[in-house]
């Protein structure tokens, strides 16, 4: 289990008392940047419930107001054939807003404007994050007003200020309803930015109610274990942000699966990790150790597949689900029949190991691989196994030492194919190689590690880890050192025999941390593989 700690002000998010907020709105002689432009701007600035500035003026257009803007907003050419032109307004307004989150009544229209002339004039665009008193309202009280005009909603409301289609009133007006906008978000739990930001993507059904699981969850990256009312693991996932990402699932993502999820959700089990590594690889031993059932990306396969060498007088690659300790070589695991077929195919391609399974010698004559020649044949008794054991003795020098070897007659057959233009069948032999490829990799991977030992890795963001023949013991990163959650690794590991499906994805996992830049072996020693196969980028010839 997680060490219980403390919760931090940062796992908190921003209270909303603390942040600073820009409500603006402006008039215009149109609809469009393009062709239009700023006749007012309107601001006033508050903190904590309370005015702390306003801003208003009105801005020379440079252009005829159209008479139905004239008789909307009650703004004439006469008013402004005097005032300020945009180029001497924005710099003050950019200014005035600051880094405050700005807030609007269909913000999104005064953006327009505000980033068309920002971008004109060159500054940058404005980063601040934005809320939309549209928008909470559409989530929040869209039942209780016949539409969500401010007009409606000051009414609503009771705003001591009436919205008049000026710029000054309206951003009054609706810093009256951002207000009883954010006593009403109080009451479903939303008291920090990070969440009001979010509220207006938030799922409309009655599953939104478990949001309150979130809100006791760290802002610290790790693993999220979902459970049902029985306690059963439903699903597990891991994220740099623990509650943003559990509350993710509640705003806006409308998948059957997650519908699903939430339906059934009852506790959320928070696991806090160090770093990315310990929370990728805890995540996958919770995967394999439960099998949740929204898992349907990484739940382990119901068995695995492994390719061996038999160790007999006439060995032969077989396909089988379990490891035989005595094969001469084996590739795995597998996922599927299908992925250990496409091996398979490319081990046939590509050595002249035998295809037959019958005993040798009890046939008349050769077996269809052999008469045709891409293949030894002992049925019909005329090869000696001395014979064949050279051939045996190469396939296992190639795939031991040598792979690179194996890729030339794959490489061969592919231009020839290609150039008979029998394109299709190409692609399949090079698809071939590229599993055959793959697999190798991993086993020296698995292999590199094991012979390794006990390592002790560092990466740059301070995530530290104890690695013991491939896998993972320990991390910790420099502020809370801790050790991983314990869950299957107290057995030794054997370089030679493949590992499971569970420990195969560990290792994958593990490798690709290795290969990240900066990151450095402090303790032990790791030689990179040395049994590589080449990988094709585009099929050849």
């Amino acid at each position: 289990m997680a060490i219980p700690r403390q919760a931090s002000f940062d796992d908190l998010g921003t209270p909303l008392f603390d942040v600073t907020f820009c409500v603006l709105d402006l008039e215009t002689t149109g609809a469009s940047p393009s062709d239009c432009s700023i006749t007012e701007i309107g601001a006033v600035k508050v903190r904590g419930g309370e005015v702390i500035g306003t801003f208003q003026t009105l801005v020379d257009p440079g252009r005829p107001i159209p008479p139905f803007i004239t008789i909307l907003t009650g703004i004439t050419h006469a008013m402004v054939i005097q005032a300020p032109p945009i180029d001497e307004v924005l710099p003050a307004f950019l200014e005035f807003i600051g880094s405050s989150v700005i807030v609007g009544h269909n913000v999104n229209f005064d953006l327009r404007f505000l980033q068309a002339d920002a971008r004109r004039l060159g500054y940058p665009r404005l980063a601040n994050r934005v809320a939309d008193t549209c928008s909470l309202a559409r989530r929040m009280v869209r039942s209780e007003v016949r539409n969500l005009r401010l007009a409606t909603l000051a009414a609503h409301f009771r705003s001591p200020v009436t919205p008049t289609h000026r710029a000054l009133d309206d951003a009054t007006a609706t810093v009256h309803v951002f207000h009883a906008l954010l006593e009403r978000a109080g009451s479903l739990g939303v008291t920090a930015l990070e969440d009001l930001l979010v509220l207006p993507t938030a799922r409309g059904s009655a599953d939104y109610r478990k949001i309150h699981l979130a809100r006791e969850l760290p802002r610290s990256p790790g693993v999220y274990v979902f459970r049902d009312r029985n306690g059963t693991v439903i699903y597990v996932g891991k994220a740099k942000n623990l509650r943003t990402r559990v509350s993710s699932y509640f705003h806006g993502d409308d998948r059957r699966a997650t519908t699903d999820i939430l339906r059934r959700l009852e506790v959320v089990e928070p696991i806090v990790c160090s770093g990315e590594l310990e929370a990728s690889i805890t995540e996958l031993r919770l995967i394999h150790a439960h099998r949740p059932q929204f898992n349907r990306a990484g739940r382990p396969a119901k068995s695995d597949h492994f390719i061996t060498l038999t160790n007999e007088l006439f060995p032969r690659f077989s396909l089988t689900r379990k490891i035989h300790p005595d094969a001469l070589v084996t590739l795995g695991p597998f996922r599927s029949k299908e992925g250990a077929d496409q091996v398979l195919n490319a081990l046939w391609d590509a050595t002249a190991i035998r295809r037959c399974s019958g005993r040798p010698g009890a046939r008349t004559g050769r077996c269809v691989p052999g008469q045709i020649g891409v293949a030894a044949c002992p049925c019909d008794g005329s090869l000696t196994p001395d014979q064949y054991r050279r051939i045996v003795d190469e396939t296992v020098a190639a795939l031991n030492t040598d792979p690179a070897s194996l890729s030339a007659p794959l490489v061969e057959r592919i231009r020839a194919l290609a150039s008979e233009q029998r394109f299709e069948e190409a692609a399949w032999v090079r698809d071939r190689h590229q599993a055959l490829a793959k697999a190798i990799e991993r086993r020296s991977r698995w292999q590199t590690l094991c012979r390794s030992g006990r390592v002790e890795v560092v990466a740059p963001d301070g995530e530290s880890a104890l690695i013991d023949r491939g896998r993972l013991v320990g991390s910790w990163s420099a502020d809370q050192p801790r050790p991983l959650l314990p869950l299957s690794w107290t057995e030794g590991a054997d370089s030679e025999v493949p590992p499971t499906l569970a420990v195969a994805g560990e290792v994958d996992l593990l490798w690709k941390w290795l290969s990240l830049p900066g990151v450095t072996v402090v303790a032990g020693a790791i030689t990179p593989p040395s049994t590589t196969m080449p990988r094709l980028e585009r099929l050849a010839g």
